[in-house]
């Protein structure tokens, strides 16, 4: 080209531009974006407020949970008892006759049932009392503890630091135990002076509510082993 030929450009003004050589731009795809996960960043919490938060979470724990084991607890307490009171046995008895004839009674010691018209005297008794008193005293709510004639001094003195005011105590021939304690309707045999269930069954039976005559005592009866007639406490 020589310096008189003109600079190349459109032939006639207006006329786009001749495109240059090579590819177009229309030509070229861009690579797809590629992007790289990014872990999301979370700030921490500081050691205090966890821990903060630790022992809230247990106060709170043991708020809510401490009822609870009181419960199973008490729970437990009674199943115990019930347990050891499983032996106790039980009858419905309805018949309040009195009578001055000698009573056939179904159980030894009787635990109820048609009864003589006076009663026995709150106490502990050296000897054998009569059934058919001492049936009344238990008409009035009283307990009666019986015990086999050869227990020791001391078994005995420890039987009588356990008898309610409201009670009797006597030997008697034949127990099928050593000691039975007996209440209207309701008994239990006893292996020794010392077995723990005579204080569980006095907790549970000794308030006398299963008596037809509850809340009455066996105070103003007579003193006499035998049923003799006392100046007070007759035909009630």
């Amino acid at each position: 080209m020589s310096d008189a030929d003109p600079p190349p450009g459109p032939a006639h003004p207006g006329e786009p531009e001749p495109a240059a050589d090579g590819p177009s731009e229309a030509s070229y795809e861009l690579p797809e974006a590629v992007h790289e996960p990014v872990e999301e960043q979370r700030p921490r919490r500081s050691l205090p407020l966890v821990l903060a938060a630790v022992a809230s979470a247990i106060v709170l724990g043991a708020a809510l949970v401490a009822p609870l084991v009181d419960q199973a607890i008490r729970g437990e307490e009674r199943a115990q008892r019930a347990l050891d009171l499983t032996l106790v046995e039980t009858w419905e008895i309805t018949d309040r006759a009195h009578t001055m004839d000698d009573v056939t009674y179904p159980q030894d010691p009787p635990a109820g049932g048609a009864h003589a018209p006076i009663w026995l005297a709150c106490g502990v008794y050296d000897e054998p009392v009569r059934d058919e008193n001492a049936v009344h005293d238990l008409e009035h709510g009283t307990v009666w503890i019986t015990h086999d004639p050869d227990l020791s001094d001391d078994d005995r003195a420890t039987l009588a630091e356990q008898l309610p005011d409201n009670g009797i105590m006597s030997p008697r021939e034949g127990l099928p135990s050593p000691v039975v304690v007996t209440v209207w309707g309701a008994q239990l045999r006893l292996d020794s002076a010392d077995d723990r269930r005579l204080g569980l069954f006095l907790e549970e039976y000794g308030d006398g509510h299963t008596a037809p005559e509850f809340g009455v005592s066996c105070e103003g009866g007579t003193p006499s082993p035998d049923g003799a007639l006392p100046e007070q406490g007759t035909d009630a």
